[in-house]
C-alpha cells in the first residue's frame, strides 16, 4: 500500500490533500496539531488514515513523527507533501522581527527539517517530495514581504532538492496555487492585527496603504478556488509516471504566471502603487 505524509492537515489544502490521497487509496499520515482535527478527519476518511500529531517547528516532534511512521510504514515512505504554512503580512520596514522569523520558520526552514527527517523512508521506496509554494513564490507584492520571501525560497529548495535527489530518482514538485479559498486569508488578517498593536508605527506610516491592502485580500479572498483544486495537482504529482516539476492552479495563478516577465519593473511597480495608494 502506498503511504504519504502530509503536513498541515487540519484544514484548507492539506484537509483536501489528505482526504484526496485517503479516497485514492493511500495510506495516509495526516499531520494535525489540534487532536480534535484529527477526530474530524477520522470522521471524513477512511479507517487507512492515521492522524498524527505534528508541529512542524518543534523537532522532537518531527523526529517522533518520522519514528512512528517508520513503524506503521514499514520503513518506506511514498511522498511527503511539505504544505504547512502560515501567512504574516505587514511592511517590512515595522514588522517584528521575531514575526518575520516565524514566517521563515514555519513556511521554509520545517519544510527541510521535514523532509530530512522523512528521506531515508522516502529513499528506500523511491517516493516523491511536494512542496507547497504559491504564485507568491514568482510575483511579490507590498504588505506580504514575510510571506513571499518564505515562498521564493521554497521554489529554490525544491529545485535544489530535485536535483540532489535524482540519483536516487525520488521526484520533486512544486505547487503553485493562486487564491483559494481557505482559513489562511482570515488567520492572515488576525495576525495583520496583532502585528500593527504592536508596532505602532505601521499604522502611522502604512495605514491608508494598509486599508486598502485589506481590500485587495478580501476581494481575492471571495474568489478563491476550492482547495480540492490543489488536491487534484497535489494528486498528479504524487501518482502520475511523468509528474511535472511545477504546477501552477487556479487562473490567476496561471495568468500573473505569464504576464509578469514581460511587464517592465517600473510599469508593474506604477500599476501596484495606484492600487495601493502607495
Amino acid at each position: 500500500m502506498r503511504t504519504v505524509l502530509v503536513t498541515g492537515a487540519s484544514t484548507g489544502i492539506g484537509r483536501a490533500t489528505a482526504l484526496r490521497l485517503d479516497g485514492d487509496g493511500w495510506r495516509v499520515f495526516a499531520g494535525i496539531r489540534d487532536p480534535a482535527d484529527g477526530e474530524s478527519l477520522r470522521a471524513a476518511a477512511s479507517e487507512r488514515l492515521l492522524p498524527v500529531t505534528l508541529d512542524v517547528t518543534e523537532p522532537e516532534k518531527v523526529a517522533a513523527a518520522a519514528e512512528l511512521i517508520e513503524r506503521e510504514a514499514e520503513g518506506k515512505l511514498n511522498g511527503l507533501v511539505n504544505n504547512a504554512g502560515i501567512a504574516v503580512p505587514g511592511p517590512l520596514e515595522t514588522i517584528p522581527i521575531e514575526d518575520f522569523r516565524r514566517q521563515i520558520e514555519v513556511n521554509l526552514t520545517a519544510y527541510v527539517a521535514v523532509s530530512q527527517a522523512m528521506l531515508p523512508a522516502i529513499r528506500r521506496a523511491e517516493g516523491r517530495l511536494v512542496f507547497l509554494s504559491s504564485i507568491g513564490g514568482r510575483v511579490a507584492f507590498p504588505f506580504g514581504g514575510p510571506y513571499h520571501a518564505s515562498k521564493f525560497a521554497t521554489e529554490a529548495v525544491g529545485d535544489v532538492f530535485r536535483q540532489e535527489l535524482r540519483p536516487w530518482g525520488i521526484k520533486v514538485a512544486i505547487i503553485e496555487p493562486g487564491s483559494i479559498d481557505t482559513p489562511i486569508w482570515d488567520r492572515g488578517q488576525r495576525k495583520s492585527e496583532e502585528i500593527e498593536a504592536k508596532s505602532p508605527r505601521t499604522n502611522l506610516l502604512y495605514g491608508a496603504a494598509i486599508e486598502k491592502f485589506r481590500k485587495v485580500i478580501e476581494d481575492t479572498a471571495e474568489r478563491g478556488i476550492p482547495p480540492e483544486k490543489v488536491a487534484a495537482a497535489i494528486s498528479h504529482a504524487l501518482e502520475s509516471n511523468r509528474p511535472k516539476a511545477r504546477y501552477l492552479v487556479g487562473l490567476d495563478a496561471k495568468v500573473q504566471a505569464r504576464i509578469k516577465p514581460f511587464i517592465p519593473t517600473a510599469v508593474f511597480d506604477r500599476i501596484v502603487a495606484r492600487q495601493l495608494n502607495l
